[in-house]
């Protein structure tokens, strides 16, 4: 039976050199939600047909992100390698809102948080269209699921 879902996710731990105390609380909501609920069904037939649930561990190899799934036993199944030369561009502009909405939320007024936030929520969306038609063919995922991702994803890129 078929069971299209993240069971668990990891993060390589490695490449992480920093995280503020703002960054590692998205990072926790971000596996939190993503656990509680996700679309998340390689495109790949697996010999048994194999077809979920999943262990995902994210990593950055080379520059490039390797994703490793593996099935609820933790058994190998892939890991799937993408470029991530096309997230430069929305990663570093995650970043820079990311840092605006926190001082925002610290020093003022709730019309200007919101209006961060908009502005926040606008790159974050365009960044988990940019992984879903990235992983086209490869792993299909639904939009919270792909935004969630993109989360971790930026969490991986963090630099001390």
């Amino acid at each position: 039976m078929a069971d299209p879902r993240i069971i668990d996710i990891e993060l390589d731990e490695r490449t992480i050199l920093w995280r503020s105390a703002d960054i590692e609380q998205e990072r926790r909501i971000a596996i939190f939600d993503l656990i509680e609920e996700n679309h998340f069904a390689p495109q790949r037939g697996y010999p048994d047909g194999y077809a979920g649930p999943f262990r995902v561990k994210l990593g950055v190899e080379e520059g490039r992100l390797a994703i490793q799934i593996a099935r609820e036993d933790g058994t190998p199944l892939e890991t799937l390698v993408l470029g991530l030369a096309r997230f430069r561009r929305p990663i570093r502009d995650y970043f820079a809102i990311c840092d605006s909405y926190f001082q925002a939320i610290r020093q003022s007024t709730p019309a200007q948080i919101e209006t961060v936030d908009m502005a926040r929520r606008g790159i974050h969306n365009e960044a988990a269209e940019l992984l879903r038609e990235r992983l086209d063919g490869k792993i299909h995922i639904d939009f919270d699921t792909a935004r969630r991702l993109f989360t971790l994803i930026c969490v991986l890129h963090i630099k001390a």
